[in-house]
């Protein structure tokens, strides 16, 4: 079977990282197999589990697609991505990532192609083992702790309840970017997502 692109949920592996801030992407990958499931139309199909990698398939606007949680810890996200990419003839321009955003404040997600990594070792890693930054990204909002010293504790911790509360926002609404995607394409897709605002009560 031919598929049309890598949608790749970055995060780290273990239930001590499940609610961290870091694994907002491993969130709504989790959420697009549960939306697939649920879905004949989607044709959701559990793949390989190995050492590096979760895989399932799934049908989005009818394209045949792969969705990828990385078990190789954030940092080596590369080794799992482009390791896929190259199993099934996938292009970096056809990769998505969906990845945690410090710049962002919470709740709020960009959607664009290449560009900077700003730091993020899980997107360093996978321009250097894509040997392009050509790739798609879904920056999801975790925003910034007040020093920059406190980063790595910051992505670390989990969120809060009322942070919660935004995320289970965010993550359909991802997913309704990442159907508009392939359905319309990038410009539908990014004026759905950059005017997206969780509501609070």
């Amino acid at each position: 079977m031919e598929y049309k692109g890598l949608i790749a949920g970055l995060g780290n592996p273990g239930p001590q990282y499940a609610a961290t801030r870091h694994n907002v992407g491993f969130m709504v990958l989790d959420g697009l197999a549960e939306l697939a499931k649920s879905r004949k139309s989607m044709r959701y199909e559990a793949m390989d589990i190995s050492g590096d990698y979760e895989l399932f398939k799934v049908s989005i606007a009818g394209k045949n697609l792969l969705a990828a949680k990385p078990m190789t810890y954030m940092n080596l996200s590369g080794k799992a991505v482009a390791a896929i990419c190259g199993k099934f003839s996938i292009a970096p321009a056809d990769v998505v990532v969906l990845h945690d955003e410090l710049d962002l404040p919470l709740g709020r997600i960009k959607f664009k192609k290449g560009g900077g990594n700003n730091g993020h070792r899980g997107l360093e890693s996978i321009q250097e083992k894509l040997g392009t930054p050509g790739f798609l990204r879904m920056r999801l909002g975790i925003g910034r702790p007040e020093f920059s010293s406190q980063v790595r504790d910051w992505v670390l911790e989990e969120f809060n309840k009322e942070e919660f509360d935004a995320v289970n926002q965010v993550v359909p609404a991802a997913i309704k970017g990442l159907d508009l995607f392939y359905r319309r394409g990038q410009g539908t897709a990014t004026q759905f997502l950059h005017t997206f605002e969780p509501t609070t009560d």
